[in-house]
């Protein structure tokens, strides 16, 4: 989904907002008819295409409408990050999700979409009632919501490997895997995006508990692929 808009006259970037939190810098510039988000002087998104951050969405359902068992009547769904809003587009136009909770740390970013540059991508997904936004920490909001969700889609910085703050560092860790496995109910999955693919990363996945982890790779126009990680989270059976 792309937003168009007046570029700068020279086709510079122009600077729509500026912020500096206590996450560092975060800017919303507009670029070539697109709108981009910059964090701490690092490009993290734009509106230029959203495929990976819909199939985030897509590949999350599919996964609990294929694992074992009976799929979840109106499954519960976590996005962790706003960004530019596909997944949450993504999510909001289907009527399979019974609750939608996007947690997002950047009161600029809530503002961009809420009354900002940002609202005609969201709007609809925000006034749908299904839709909780929440001004949060990701990682605490995990802490405090044990079993609560059947699906965790995160799209946090640029990937396990390349952190744009520090502090991100932490939800890859196992004690952040751990927080995301405790958020999840019996058969829930966990989905992360990446730019980056990581064996690291999938082995960490495992050593967290979850029982099925493998990865599917997205196509960009330039570049190595985006990456998702798709994690299960099964209860051994008894008799196991």
């Amino acid at each position: 989904m792309t937003v168009h808009g007046d570029d700068h006259p020279d086709d510079r970037p122009l600077v729509l907002d500026r912020r500096t939190g206590p996450y560092g810098e975060v800017v919303l510039r507009r670029h070539g008819g697109l709108l981009q988000i910059i964090a701490n002087g690092t490009f993290l998104m734009d509106t230029s295409d959203g495929r990976s951050e819909r199939l985030l969405i897509r590949a999350a359902l599919t996964a609990l409408d294929t694992g074992p068992g009976a799929p979840p009547a109106a499954p519960a769904l976590l996005i962790g990050g706003l960004g530019v809003g596909f997944s949450l587009d993504e999510a909001a136009a289907s009527p399979r999700w019974g609750s939608i909770t996007v947690a997002e740390r950047e009161s600029a970013v809530i503002d961009w979409h809420r009354t900002g540059p940002l609202r005609p991508l969201t709007r609809a997904a925000l006034d749908d009632p299904r839709t909780a936004l929440l001004h949060t920490e990701l990682l605490g909001h995990l802490s405090a919501s044990p079993g609560r969700y059947n699906a965790l889609c995160l799209d946090i910085d640029n990937g396990p490997d390349w952190t744009v703050t520090d502090d991100n560092a932490g939800l890859y860790s196992p004690a952040g895997l751990a927080a995301c496995r405790a958020a999840l109910t019996p058969g829930g999955v966990l989905v992360i995006w990446s730019a980056l693919p990581s064996p690291a990363f999938e082995r960490h996945l495992r050593d967290a508990g979850f029982t099925t982890v493998r990865t599917e790779e997205i196509p960009v126009a330039r570049g190595v692929p985006d990456v998702l990680f798709l994690a299960s989270h099964h209860y051994a059976s008894p008799s196991a």
